[in-house]
């Protein structure tokens, strides 16, 4: 009997159309003799769809034409696996739409990607794909990550906090407090986003006060930190779980500016494509990048040694991609960011390694399988009899 994979993709994220590409880009490579698939929308506003045209590309380019043709669910747990409940329910005839043996998320960004669907699918004791609730929060929070790291003696820059109502406040306090203690030039960042998105380098105090006000558009918090100007970014794949982590090789961007931008990502139509890697469902896989990247042993090395011991900090599950960046005036390496649920599930770095993404993908689901097995033999009950000697009180309040 196949196992019922359900893939989720969209949600309320600034990488909406990041997460079709790469869910769609998946949905053709699935091992379809051992897995039954179904693709499973998330419109922005948190709406679950499914049909004939959710897997279809081309039907994106109308949203309200492809849900009107389409069918809205609601995920119900029905013990090990998950119902998709036809919304609004019918009187007669069917209910169910399909069942689900296991989720496979494919989302990228704030609200969806940080732990909050993984949170669904655990609320539901069904099996999933990636990284826990924990661990995908943390990820997401780039100076949570940077702390948790830097507490562990993985290397990070140094960096500081500020908030949108400190901003609102004082501007000058803000500014004043990021030149003091980083100086120019200065790269500020949204604290929980992907994609590169609302990132700016600041070189002076006219350049500093827009930065922050473009990354307060997307985050209330930001994060300031030293720009490396004779910089090297290099990211890497790590595979696995608690028991067992495989990197992947390391590529290199081909960067068209400072750092490294949405458009650089996304829409560069990169030269280093081949046959299925091309096309308008590349996604991260159109990237212009160098791989192997041009690092030396040392290096290599130390990269992967660093993100393989990133994994284990932060207790990531499944595929993830952490980005380095190399100063090289100074000759250090430092860990950037990881991507919990990377952009096309970064399969292009694995296949030199000879992981295909049909591969990429059974793996990947028999991780989130073993991980359900591991935590059915834990204990998440406890016997008392508390409620006994509860006293509720009346209008007083409970007394125990």
């Amino acid at each position: 009997m196949k196992i019922r994979v359900g893939v989720f993709f969209g949600g309320n994220s600034t990488e909406h159309e990041i997460s079709i590409i790469s869910a769609l880009q998946a949905l053709e490579n699935f091992d379809r003799d051992v897995y039954d698939v179904l693709p499973i929308y998330i419109t922005k506003n948190n709406l679950f769809y499914v049909g004939n045209n959710i897997g279809n590309i081309d039907k994106y380019k109308n949203i309200s034409e492809l849900l009107s043709t389409s069918t809205r669910v609601v995920p119900v747990n029905n013990g090990n696996t998950l119902d998709l409940m036809i919304y609004p329910p019918k009187t007669f005839g069917q209910k169910i739409f399909a069942t689900i043996d296991v989720a496979f998320p494919i989302v990228h960004g704030t609200n969806i990607e940080d732990g909050t669907l993984a949170g669904l699918f655990k609320m539901n004791s069904i099996p999933f794909v990636g990284s826990d609730v924990t661990a995908s929060a943390v990820g997401m929070d780039k100076y949570v990550m940077k702390c948790v790291l830097k507490d562990n003696d993985v290397p990070v820059l140094d960096c500081i906090l500020a908030n949108k109502n400190e901003f609102e406040t004082n501007e000058q306090k803000v500014l004043e407090k990021i030149k003091t203690k980083i100086g120019f030039p200065v790269i500020i960042k949204p604290i929980n986003l992907g994609s590169s998105i609302g990132i700016k380098i600041a070189k002076n105090d006219s350049t500093l006060l827009e930065a922050l006000k473009n990354a307060f558009m997307f985050s209330p918090q930001i994060l300031a930190e030293r720009a490396v100007t004779n910089l090297k970014e290099i990211n890497i794949s790590v595979l696995g779980d608690e028991d067992n982590q495989e990197v992947s090789e390391c590529e290199e961007p081909v960067l068209s500016k400072d750092i490294l931008s949405f458009e650089d990502k996304y829409m560069s139509g990169g030269s280093k494509k081949t046959g299925a890697d091309a096309g308008s469902k590349s996604g991260m896989a159109s990237l212009s990048r160098k791989i192997p990247a041009d690092i030396t042993a040392e290096q290599l090395a130390t990269v992967q040694k660093y993100a393989k011991e990133t994994f284990k900090c932060l207790n990531c599950h499944g595929v993830v991609r952490i980005d380095f960046m190399i100063d090289q005036d100074q000759d250090k390496i430092y860990v950037n960011e990881i991507n919990t649920i990377p952009g096309s599930l970064s399969f292009y770095l694995w296949k030199t390694k000879g992981v295909q993404y049909k591969d990429l993908l059974d793996k990947l689901i028999k991780l989130g399988l073993k991980r359900k097995r591991k935590q059915e033999d834990l204990t998440f009950s406890f016997e008392s009899n508390v409620l006994s000697h509860v006293n509720i009180g009346g209008s007083k309040g409970g007394k125990m």
